[in-house]
């Protein structure tokens, strides 16, 4: 089974406050007399499911086009937590990370991601949980809203992963998604020079 776990981008995309609005529109049009049909694309590097490098937080940290690829492609962890507010260490102590180096956070945002309207109080990862999979070796960390991190926190849990060379993948649809084991295939764009970049991302059953 394959699970396309990207979410879609158009004009009433929830994004980021502050962050540039989704503007799509047409530059040639074959219905207005053009010989083609031609989409201008106007987003952010943190629109809809994306990648955040390490640049992102990290003023000499890694641009997107120099991570590895083999930190976005592999099996990982699709991990279910019920909480109401933060992933905590409690809720990671279980998982292998001998043979888990991806984990995807499975929670309430997912809902959140069918609203028109950004949620403030989506579900974040603790600093502490943070620092947990940093010592535990683990390479990529996603979750289904549009930051790992509180809207109401100070930037701590990015630069840590960031610090640490870990890609931190946003916006992840896993509302069809079950908890187990999975293969990873994550694309962002190869945008040179950029903090981060939209990706297409698929998760096929092991």
């Amino acid at each position: 089974m394959i699970y396309d776990i990207t979410l879609g981008i158009s004009n009433s995309t929830i994004t980021w406050p502050g962050n540039p609005k989704v503007n799509i529109s047409k530059k040639n049009s074959i219905a207005s007399g053009d010989i083609c049909n031609v989409t201008n694309i106007d987003i952010g590097a943190h629109t809809g499911t994306h990648i955040d490098a390490p640049y992102h937080f990290v003023e000499n940290g890694k641009k997107t086009e120099s991570i590895s690829i083999d930190n976005l492609i592999g099996v990982c962890y699709v991990l279910e937590v019920e909480t109401k507010s933060l992933i905590e260490l409690k809720h990671i102590e279980n998982i292998d990370f001998t043979k888990y180096k991806k984990i995807l956070f499975k929670t309430m945002n997912s809902q959140y991601l069918l609203q028109k309207e950004f949620n403030e109080n989506f579900i974040a990862l603790s600093l502490d949980a943070a620092e947990y999979l940093i010592d535990k070796g683990v390479h990529l960390i996603g979750i289904d809203y549009l930051s790992i991190e509180s809207f109401y926190s100070d930037g701590s849990v990015h630069k840590k992963l960031l610090g640490n060379n870990i890609v931190v993948l946003e916006g992840i649809n896993l509302l069809e998604v079950s908890e187990g084991e999975y293969e990873l295939i994550c694309l962002p764009l190869k945008v040179i020079g950029s903090d981060g970049a939209p990706s297409r991302v698929i998760l096929r059953s092991i």
